[in-house]
């Protein structure tokens, strides 16, 4: 593969495909909705920071995975911890703040693992996951296996120094860590050409690491190219880097305005109008006959009744137990206070 999008057409995917990704993407969007409006009145706290817009990412980039593969991101990570095999209930609690939740209460909107189907957390600290895909890189070559582990990143997240450590190791050790950044433009408040005098996919370059640029908009370019990606990581390529360009239609957290002073009214209004992903799939399946508006109203349906129940589930989940504030604070280690990646106890 070359830099740049393949641009796939429809004809790339199966109807089945298609209407997986379509189903997924409308129950992210319903989810964040409600989790937005949950924040809103009170029944979330701390910080909440949406995935709406960026949809297609999460869509696109973890449905190729297999089980047994990893990923691993940032603090907007909602919709990335569902579509690795989280249940949305369990995402719903946490947020909750509620022991059933997929972090046990004790995390909150960033901090949501499932290690049990790959997913190895959101983390707070801007670039603190990016040593931890290394590791986790690391760890699968230790082993001899053929996962891959996806690492999500903000654009603001390249400018950090883990950032270019990580991938020095990582192409040192041609380890199967791919680095996908969603880059919607903004980190935080602040236009990341006011940040950088380097293009985004030049900024694996010092290390050798091979960049494409990804179309995040169009969930079937991001599907079609992130599959051949990980493919080709999986046979051996080494580390990967993709400038996934995304939009992203809220405000950074649940605390900035949909617009706030950093970008304009009219310019968020072009990509919700323009660059909706669920908009652009739903209008590619219909010129092709593929979806009717009754289809996507009754798939609507049936994500907004999950969503439902998710919340259901979250509000009857009980409280942690204030026992548990200490619990996880630090890792359980064996006698001889060692650590091993194949899990000896000696």
């Amino acid at each position: 593969m070359d830099g740049s999008s393949t641009m796939a057409s429809i004809d790339a995917l199966e109807k089945a495909d298609l209407m997986g990704l379509l189903n997924q993407m409308l129950l992210y969007r319903r989810f964040e909705e409600k989790a937005g409006e949950s924040y809103a009145i009170g029944k979330i706290g701390g910080f909440c920071h949406l995935h709406i817009g960026q949809e297609a990412v999460a869509a696109g980039c973890i449905t190729p995975l297999r089980k047994d593969d990893y990923a691993i991101g940032t603090y907007r990570e909602h919709t990335q911890a569902i579509a690795k095999g989280v249940s949305p209930g369990a995402v719903m609690a946490e947020l909750y703040g509620k022991a059933s939740g997929a972090s046990k209460g004790l995390g909150g909107s960033m901090h949501i693992f499932g290690a049990d189907v790959g997913f190895m957390g959101g983390h707070g600290i801007v670039g603190g996951q990016l040593g931890l895909a290394l590791g986790i890189g690391w760890g699968i070559h230790y082993r001899g296996g053929d996962q891959v582990c996806v690492c999500f990143l903000g654009d603001a997240a390249v400018n950090q120094g883990a950032f270019h450590e990580s991938m020095n190791m990582a192409a040192i050790w041609n380890l199967p860590v791919i680095y996908a950044v969603e880059n919607n433009d903004y980190g935080m408040g602040t236009k990341f050409s006011r940040v950088s005098d380097t293009d985004m996919s030049q900024k694996s370059a010092s290390h050798g690491v091979p960049a494409r640029v990804i179309d995040g908009q169009n969930v079937i370019s991001t599907y079609v190219d992130f599959s051949a990606i990980v493919e080709e990581v999986r046979q051996g390529a080494g580390p990967q880097f993709v400038d996934v360009q995304c939009y992203r239609f809220k405000g950074h957290s649940m605390s900035d305005p949909v617009s706030g002073t950093y970008r304009s009214k009219k310019e968020v209004e072009d990509k919700t109008e323009n660059a909706d992903p669920i908009r652009v799939l739903a209008d590619q399946m219909m010129e092709a006959g593929l979806l009717s508006e009754e289809d996507l109203e009754a798939m609507d349906v049936e994500a907004r009744d999950i969503v439902r129940k998710a919340e259901e589930f979250a509000e009857e989940a009980p409280e942690p137990d204030l026992k548990t504030l200490y619990d996880f604070v630090y890792s359980e280690i064996n006698p001889n206070g060692r650590l091993f990646f194949d899990g000896r106890t000696i």
